[in-house]
Parts: C-alpha cells; sequence; structure tokens
C-alpha cells in the first residue's frame, strides 16, 4: 500500500519521495494503528494524514482550531482535484446539513471541522453514519492546559472515539514539550500509540539575538544585505504599517499584513510576496498560516514573542527549501520590559472577564438566555471606546472567553453587507433607462440573490466583484447612490474581528463555569514568558540545543551558526592562535607534535597554521616545520 501513497503522493502533490518520518508513520496508519506526530513547521505534517485517507476508501475528519488554517487547507485540496468540506462558522443550518449530506453521499475525501464544531449534536450523528477511513487531530497541543494555546473544546475530541470506533487516530503537532505529550496521549485515548518525533533541529537555520538600541537601524542593514524573501514579526498592527512605511522610505521593497485587512487585501498582499514583488513582508502572527514560501532566507523578529512556542513556529517559516537562512531576533531592554507589561500587567482577572462579557452581549444585543446563530462583525477599536475599556486588558479578556468555547473569535476584517430593492420593478426599469451604467450591476443583483424584491438580504461583496468585474470601492460607491436615489435599501457594517457566541447568555454563571481556571492559566503564561525571556538572555548554551531541550530533545551537538556558536568559535579561534604560537616559542614542530601537544582538533590546527602563514607570524622549514617567523 505504500506504493500507492507514493503515487498519490506524486499525482497530487507533485513529490518522488516521502522524507523525514512520513513513509513510517503513512505505513503505520494503513495499518489502522493509532499515531502522534511531533514535527518540525515545515516538516510536512499534513502530508501524513491527507495521503494515506487517499489510499483508503472511505472520508477522513480532521480537527483544527483555526478558521484561517481550514480555509486554507480546504481549498489547496480543491485546487489539487480532491473533494473536501470546511464546516465553518457563519453557517445555516440548512447549509451545513447540506455539506453534511456531501459527505455522506458525495464521495468527499476530508472534513474539516473545529473542536466547537464537534461538540454539535447534530454533527456527531452525522458523522456516525459516515464512512471514516481516519481521524486527524491537528494542532494536538492545544489539547493541553501546558500548550501555548490550549483550547478546553480539544478536551472533547475523544468523542470521535465513541462516534467511530473503528477508524485509527492521528495526532499532530510541531511544538510540544514533554509534558504535553503526555496530555496528548491521554486525552485522546491513543491506544498503544506510535510516537514518531523528528528532529525538531533545523539545522539550516541560524538563529541570532542580537541587542540594539537602534533596532530600526539594524533591521534596514540586515535587510540590505539581504535582498531575498524575508518575514519581520511584530506585534501590533500599528507597528506593521509604521516599520513597513520605515522600510520603503530607505528603498525596500516592503508590505505590511495583520488580521485588519479585508480577504482581499490580505490576498493582494500574499500574492505580491509570494512573486517575489515584495521582498519584506512585516506582519502580526497572522500572517504565517498556510504560507508556504521555500525560499524565506530571513525571519526577524522585531519585539519578543509570548512563548518559545510561537517563535519556533515563526522561525520554522524560513529556509523550507533546505538552503542556509536567518532567524534574527533584535531586542533590547525597553523591550523586555515591554514585553512583560503586554503579557503579563494585561492578565485579566474573573471579575473583568463579567463585565467584557456583560459588554460583549450588550454591544450585540443579545438578552439573557439567548444564543444567537448567526456570526457577528465585531468593530473592535468602537467597543473599547464606547465602554472605555482598556484594548490591551480586553483583547485578553476575548482569548480567554475564545479559549473556553463561550465565543469563536476570529481576526479578520469583514463587511458584512445587506442589500433589499425598495423600488417597483417598473421604477428599476426607469432608472436603468436613465442610468445605464448600472446595469450590470442590478441585473447581477437580480439574477444572483431570489428574494431581494422582497426581503433584506445578505450579499457577498467578493462575488459581485467577481461577476460584475468592478472594483470593490467603485461597487459601494455605486451602491450608495443606489440607496440616495431611493433604488435601494443598502447596509454595510464594517468589522475587524467576527464574533460567534458558542454558549446561551448566563453573564456571570457563563464565566464561573472556569474561572478557577484562570489564575493557573495565567501562571502558565508567566512560565511561556519567563523561558522566552532565559532563550534572549542566554549567553552561554547553543541556542538551538536550548531550544531542543525545551522541546525535550536531548543533544550534546552545538548548531556551529547560531551568535552563541559564532562567538565561541572567535573566542576558541583566538585562544588556538596564542596556543600556537606559545608553544612555538620553545622549538620548531610539525603540524602533528603541535596538535599532539596543544591536544586539540586537528582540521581546527591546520586552519590556525594557514592563517598564521598568511599573516607571516610563523614559517614552515625544509622538515615541513613550523617556527616562528624570523624578522
Amino acid at each position: 500500500m505504500l506504493d500507492k501513497a507514493k503515487t498519490i503522493l506524486n499525482t497530487y502533490w507533485g513529490h518522488q519521495d516521502f522524507r523525514g518520518s512520513q513513509a513510517a508513520i503513512i505505513n503505520h496508519i494503513l495499518r489502522k494503528t493509532d499515531t502522534l506526530a511531533l514535527m518540525p513547521t515545515g516538516g510536512g505534517k499534513s502530508i501524513c494524514y491527507q495521503v494515506p485517507a487517499m489510499v483508503m476508501e472511505g472520508i477522513c475528519i480532521v480537527v483544527s482550531p483555526l478558521v484561517a488554517l481550514i480555509q486554507n487547507q480546504v481549498e489547496e485540496l480543491k485546487n489539487k482535484g480532491i473533494k473536501a468540506v470546511a464546516l465553518t462558522g457563519g453557517l445555516s443550518f440548512e447549509d451545513v446539513n447540506a455539506l453534511l449530506d456531501n459527505c455522506l453521499y458525495g464521495n468527499y475525501k476530508f472534513l474539516y471541522l473545529s473542536p466547537e464544531r464537534l461538540q454539535q449534536p447534530l454533527i456527531q450523528e452525522r458523522i456516525k453514519g459516515m464512512n471514516v477511513n481516519l481521524v486527524a487531530i491537528d494542532e494536538a497541543h492545544c489539547i493541553s492546559q501546558w500548550g501555548n494555546d490550549f483550547r478546553p473544546a480539544y478536551l472533547h475530541c475523544a468523542i470521535l472515539r465513541e462516534l467511530v470506533p473503528k477508524a485509527p487516530l492521528i495526532a499532530l503537532t510541531a511544538t510540544a514539550t514533554p509534558r504535553v505529550v503526555d496530555d496528548i496521549v491521554q486525552n485522546l485515548e491513543l491506544n498503544e500509540a506510535k510516537i514518531f518525533k523528528d528532529s525538531f533541529s533545523r539545522n539550516n537555520i541560524g538563529l541570532l539575538v542580537e541587542h540594539r538600541e537602534d533596532k530600526r537601524f539594524r533591521l534596514k542593514q540586515i535587510l540590505e544585505k539581504n535582498s531575498s524573501s524575508a518575514i519581520v514579526y511584530v506585534r501590533s498592527r500599528k507597528m506593521s504599517v509604521q516599520l513597513s512605511d520605515f522600510l520603503l522610505r530607505n528603498g525596500l521593497k516592503a508590505s505590511f499584513f495583520h488580521g485588519g485587512l479585508s480577504g482581499m487585501e490580505k490576498k493582494k498582499r500574499l500574492k505580491l510576496w509570494l512573486d517575489n514583488k515584495v521582498h519584506v513582508m512585516v506582519a502580526t502572527n497572522a500572517f504565517g498560516m498556510g504560507v508556504d514560501k521555500p525560499d524565506v532566507r530571513t525571519v526577524v523578529h522585531y519585539q519578543i514573542p509570548d512563548s518559545l512556542e510561537s517563535y519556533f513556529q515563526e522561525v520554522g517559516r524560513a529556509g523550507r527549501d533546505g538552503l542556509t537562512s536567518t532567524a534574527l531576533l533584535i531586542t533590547n531592554e525597553a523591550d523586555r520590559m515591554l514585553a512583560k507589561q503586554q503579557f503579563l500587567e494585561s492578565l485579566p482577572d474573573s471579575n473583568f472577564l463579567k463585565t467584557l462579557y456583560r459588554k460583549l452581549n450588550s454591544f450585540h444585543q443579545i438578552s439573557y438566555g439567548e444564543l444567537p446563530l448567526e456570526t457577528y462583525p465585531f468593530p473592535f477599536a468602537k467597543f473599547c471606546k464606547h465602554y472605555e475599556l482598556d484594548s490591551n486588558l480586553t483583547y485578553q479578556g476575548l482569548k480567554i472567553l475564545d479559549q473556553n468555547s463561550i465565543i469563536s473569535l476570529s481576526e479578520n476584517f469583514k463587511q458584512r453587507t445587506t442589500i433589499q430593492f425598495v423600488s417597483k420593478k417598473q421604477h428599476i426599469f426607469s432608472y436603468l433607462d436613465s442610468h445605464p451604467s448600472y446595469q450590470t450591476l442590478i441585473q447581477t443583483l437580480l439574477r444572483t440573490y431570489g428574494g431581494i424584491l422582497e426581503f433584506e438580504t445578505k450579499v457577498d461583496i467578493s462575488l459581485l466583484v467577481k461577476k460584475t468585474g468592478l472594483q470593490e470601492s467603485v461597487l459601494h460607491t455605486m451602491l450608495k447612490q443606489l440607496q440616495k436615489d431611493e433604488v435601494v435599501a443598502y447596509k454595510s457594517n464594517e468589522g475587524d474581528f467576527e464574533i460567534t457566541f458558542l454558549a446561551p447568555r448566563e453573564d456571570d454563571l457563563t464565566i464561573n463555569s472556569f474561572s478557577k481556571k484562570i489564575k493557573s492559566l495565567h501562571q502558565i503564561k508567566r512560565n511561556n514568558l519567563q523561558s522566552m525571556l532565559d532563550f534572549i538572555e542566554n549567553s552561554r548554551t547553543c541556542r538551538n540545543r536550548f531550544l531542543l531541550k525545551y522541546f525535550g530533545e536531548a543533544t550534546n551537538k552545538n548548531c556551529g551558526k547560531c551568535d552563541i556558536c559564532i562567538q565561541s568559535k572567535k573566542t576558541s579561534s583566538f585562544y588556538l592562535k596564542s596556543s600556537i604560537l606559545d608553544t612555538l616559542k620553545n622549538k620548531s614542530l610539525t603540524s602533528r607534535e603541535l596538535v599532539a601537544q596543544i591536544d586539540s582538533d586537528e582540521k581546527e590546527v591546520l586552519k590556525i597554521l594557514k592563517h598564521l602563514l598568511e599573516e607571516e607570524q610563523i614559517e614552515l622549514n625544509q622538515k615541513n616545520e613550523y617556527s616562528l617567523a624570523t624578522k
């Protein structure tokens, strides 16, 4: 069956063979046994479940925490001609039902859903009737409270054991400490699972930490020397814009990327970067999921990440083609103070969460006991201003509500547009006679949306852009004019977040269900940041070894590429050079005799001897003996 798997790999992915542990993992799955795959970012985790699912009859259920990641993977599978379904937020009951019918009767190979979706009775009931060949739990570290992205809803993924008892299960992650691994195995009830662990070491990436007061100047200097693809990670949208402007003013081809951009704008900027028309992308952590550009030579952290898990994932986007690349973190004392302020001093307590939750419901006009089914656009800045809330504290609070499945928070700019024709048909025809330039738009609306003459109808602006050929800004201008001319009723609400409420409103009772956990979760965040700061302040241990030890991988081998190793090399070279010159003061010696006396690596001794000869500090006689140069 592995031969068939290789054929599928070649046919759909264009690869001749598997790499790392992929073949062993796939072979294990094809034997219908549980598996835990620990692989570094860029290690090809998705291949490990997508290929065997294609080999076997039936459908593969994939649980994933991020809507953006789900959408990206489903889109990639569809582009390969593989049938895949995504159950994301904002779908009506009828839509969900129709998609589940496709999974049952439409020969689909993949069903992607969030852990929250998995808890819905309708979903569970329909999964029972599916021919499930494999269950894949992606980003499995989310199941552990010790993981950086703990999602309590992941704790209920084990329900799939009851729903599809015969299907093997694979859990996958790129960031798991030994403690997290134990949690994954226990909570997912992995039966005699084999654990595959590729080394987390990315030998082609040099990990550098530089302490600089003028960080902007150093960033410009680094990017000017390296004209190939680069990502610069920052912590805020504002910083991404400011830093991008700075780089542009200094002659670098740069752009910015954050969660507040529209979907269309994100695609546009990503394409420019993928096509190498933009070399530097200054981005928040919204950039990266599903971005697979093999030739990123430089990843810069301009501000301190909140954990080594986040740092490791983002560093892993460099050098996916295996060529030498650099991951640079530029920092200073002010940076470290800011990180502590951002991550530790803005951790909301239970009282703040209760206040935030009540205001969130009031803002969206949700009554006590109600569980709305729709997804709301959420203008974050407007909300904070309206209720006079600290933006940083509020954002951290929203993340905790999201983690605990009270809400689903999606950081994605979206315009929610509704339209209803308020003119009678005869007036519409008269309007078209006097405004022929509006004909394409009006006809497209009438043909695409049944009922738009009778009801307020939600419309997809990106679909209208595609069908009419009009630019998005032009389209909105025309709709505003149609409203002014009393042809349509037009509403457009903007939000840089989207919120779906996952639990009925019960105010304090809702928060009380997890309030006892908040203190321990805050302590984990403190520990995570401290580990990150320890990594930065470390000046003795090879950075690669430091990172590997954190993830439970012991090694005595230094990478030779990080700033610690480079400095050590410089120091050791100086020491070796001094030792050779001191030894030759007494008598002339051959290289072998020198190696024996100094007790050092032969290659390093020969290298230093070559430099000393070039510098004319030593000379070589007819007996091939080295001596101090005579002046």
